[in-house]
C-alpha cells in the first residue's frame, strides 16, 4: 500500500515519524523483526525522519546520523546508516542477518538502497523527495 506524505519543516517531519512508530508498535506482528528501508538523496530528511521515529519507541538519547560507525543500537532498536557501505557484504560482517532476524528488533536503515539485495522480503521502503528547501514528499511503499 502506497501512502505520501507532505512536510513542511524538520518539525513536521519529526512528528509523523514519531506517529508512524506508535502505530507500529501497537500493530506489528512480533513474529518478525519490523525493518524500514529509508531512500533519498542527501539531506532529504533521512535522520530527521528516524529521530522522530526513535521519540516515538520511546527513545530518550539523542539520535545522529551513524555514518562514520554504521551502526547505533539504543535497546531493541537499531539504527543504521549505508551511505559509507561500498558492498551488503561488510553489513552482514556487523551480524546484519541475525539482527533482521530476531523477532524482537526494530530497524531503520538510511540509505538501504545501497544494500537492497539482503534486504529482508518484509522491508517498509520510505522514499524522501524535496519539493523544495524546506518541503518534503515522504513515501511509504
Amino acid at each position: 500500500m502506497k501512502k505520501e506524505n507532505i512536510t513542511s519543516s524538520p518539525a513536521e517531519t519529526k512528528k509523523l515519524a514519531e506517529k508512524f512508530a506508535k502505530e507500529i508498535l501497537k500493530s506489528r506482528s512480533k513474529k518478525k523483526s519490523f525493518v524500514i528501508g529509508l531512500e533519498g538523496k542527501l539531506g532529504g530528511g533521512k535522520t530527521t525522519f528516524i529521530q522522530g521515529f526513535a521519540k516515538g519507541l520511546g527513545i530518550k538519547e539523542k539520535i545522529l546520523s551513524p555514518t562514520f560507525v554504521i551502526m547505533k543500537k539504543f535497546n531493541n532498536f537499531y539504527h543504521i546508516d549505508c551511505y559509507r557501505v561500498q558492498k551488503p557484504k561488510e553489513l552482514l560482517d556487523l551480524g546484519f542477518k541475525e539482527i533482521v532476524s530476531n523477532p524482537k528488533n526494530i530497524i531503520a536503515i538510511e540509505w538501504a538502497e545501497k544494500i537492497k539485495r539482503i534486504m529482508p522480503e518484509n522491508t517498509l521502503w520510505i522514499q524522501f523527495e524535496f519539493v523544495d528547501e524546506k518541503t518534503r514528499k515522504i513515501t511509504t511503499k
